[in-house]
């Protein structure tokens, strides 16, 4: 594991909630601009420090990269000492090799309305990656099949706050180990037009991921643009091994983006203190992005941060806690002064079930990744169980939760319409704005409407059938796959890529390994 039916006849409420929620195609802004300015709890002294740090550990300590020649001859050759496999960098080295690293880049989709910009200061989300599990309220946990796969991309595609289809979205356990990526990849192009992630569990189905996206996008502009995404994880503490490395040297000479993401459980993969992992993350993050840019100069490469602490009494991951905000936080400063874009964030928990705890865990997080300028945000719905599992309900409630988001990253307009004057002058001294004119003309956008809350009654809440928010998210993502129209895809382009898919899938006996 990588990082680790609509009913009829409606009235009222619940036909208005079905009409926000069941729309097809996702018609809400393709990413976020932010209008907040980035909440540092890192001081720029601080972060200096840091990075000397970084550098100690790069020229003293250094990396070592198992199984792969390759990689090791690149850094000899570009002036690091290599001794063995493992890898020492002069101080100043990988930054000055990062110079052609763009600061922001665009990924381009099927679509080209639904293209995300990722760096400077969007922020794109994505769902949650890499569980083997999922779980519904009527099924319970369960291995994910491909069906489950192609029901979340559904969902991701109908979400208005998601702005991307992801990767792998859960795990198809019933497709073999070798083979399945070549359905997961087909999949996001055949059931979204949104941007999508390629397969990074060995270098052969990098390159089929490739080929699928030239297929789908023409050879000459993939070439010359990124339509694809992947996560490529160090294997903290301070190893990158050749299975990364060889997926990753795929995409960066393809032209493809990488993000470069320690996977870190402080405490266990890196130093139990938060400026001591933040030193550990930038030293892996700075070597991985400066491998993308040895492979092909100008590659998109995204600097990553997956960190979370551990309880100190049972080892066990924790998610949501104060101290994984400050490192996402932190990381997220080192990387704008690195000159590169952020991922980071998500809706984390440890929780079992879509509960208070992990509404409670993954409001923290989000809410730190939307304040603290990440870019690119992984997990942003779905994820529960520490990643093991993707949840039906938990992911209409963290899409609700990231429409929120929005609202929040906008900031406050302050305009003539928005300063109401008018209204102020009609109402007057102890009346009411309900009947304003500025309300009339305002009441449809001026609050966020969440599709998942009961905001009713006590009685209300009695006659609609007691439900709590996890049974009403059972209900929506039931309406939304029942509702799901695809975006047309070109029979011809669907052709190639099934006879693609057919032709390598027979070249090679099936495996799980």
């Amino acid at each position: 594991m990588s990082d680790a039916a609509v009913s009829t006849g409606r009235r009222g409420r619940s036909a208005r909630r079905e009409r926000r929620t069941a729309t097809s195609g996702g018609v809400g802004a393709p990413y976020i601009r932010r209008g907040i300015p980035n909440y540092e709890v890192l001081s720029d002294e601080g972060a200096a420090t840091i990075e000397a740090k970084a550098d100690r550990i790069l020229a003293e300590n250094g990396l070592e990269i198992r199984e792969d020649p390759d990689v090791l001859n690149i850094w000899k050759i570009a002036g690091a000492e290599v001794d063995g496999e493992r890898v020492r960098f002069p101080k100043g080295m990988l930054r000055e090799i990062l110079k052609t690293a763009p600061s922001q880049f665009t990924q381009h989709a099927r679509n080209p309305a639904r293209n995300v910009e990722i760096g400077g200061n969007n922020l794109v989300f994505a769902p949650v990656y890499g569980p083997p599990f999922v779980t519904d309220l009527d099924q319970g946990r369960r291995y994910g099949t491909i069906d489950d796969f192609r029901n979340f991309v559904k969902l991701a595609y109908m979400s208005p706050w998601m702005h991307h289809s992801g990767g792998t979205v859960c795990e198809p356990v019933d497709l073999p180990v070798n083979k399945r990526h070549f359905d997961m990849v087909y999949s996001h192009i055949k059931y979204s037009d949104k941007p999508f992630m390629g397969s990074v569990t060995a270098p052969e189905r990098a390159e089929d991921s490739v080929r699928m996206a030239q297929i789908t996008f023409g050879e000459d502009f993939v070439d010359q643009n990124c339509v694809m995404i992947q996560l490529i994880n160090a294997n903290s503490p301070l190893v990158f091994d050749a299975t990364m490395l060889g997926a990753l040297k795929v995409y960066a000479r393809n032209n493809q983006a990488c993000i470069v993401s320690p996977f870190i459980l402080a405490g266990a993969m890196s130093p139990v203190t938060v400026a001591g992992t933040l030193a550990q993350v930038l030293a892996e993050a700075l070597a991985g992005c400066a491998l993308t840019q040895l492979i092909r100069p100008g590659a998109p490469v995204v600097f990553g941060a997956f960190v979370s602490s551990i309880s100190m009494q049972s080892g066990a991951p924790t998610f949501g806690s104060p101290e994984g905000s400050l490192l996402l936080n932190g990381a997220a400063k080192l990387a704008r002064r690195a000159g590169l874009p952020f991922r980071s964030g998500g809706s984390f928990t440890a929780s079992k079930l879509p509960d208070a705890q992990s509404a409670q865990e993954s409001a923290q997080t989000i809410t730190a990744t939307v304040q603290g300028g990440v870019n690119f945000c992984l997990h942003s719905a779905g994820w529960l169980e520490g990643g093991l599992c993707s949840s039906y309900e938990k992911f209409i409630l963290d899409a609700d939760q990231l429409g929120m988001m929005h609202v929040l990253a906008k900031g406050i307009d302050v305009n003539d319409e928005t300063l109401a004057m008018d209204a102020l002058e009609e109402v007057g001294p102890g009346g009411h704005f309900l009947g304003a004119a500025h309300t009339q003309r305002n009441f449809e956008s001026a609050f966020y409407r969440s599709s998942v809350a009961d905001n009713n009654s006590y009685e209300q809440w009695l006659a609609d059938g007691e439900l709590d928010a996890a049974k009403r998210a059972n209900k929506i993502w039931k309406e939304q796959l029942a509702a799901y129209t695809g975006p047309a895809l070109d029979p011809a382009i669907d052709d190639a890529l099934l006879d693609f898919m057919a032709e390598r899938k027979a070249s090679f006996p099936d495996s799980n390994i």
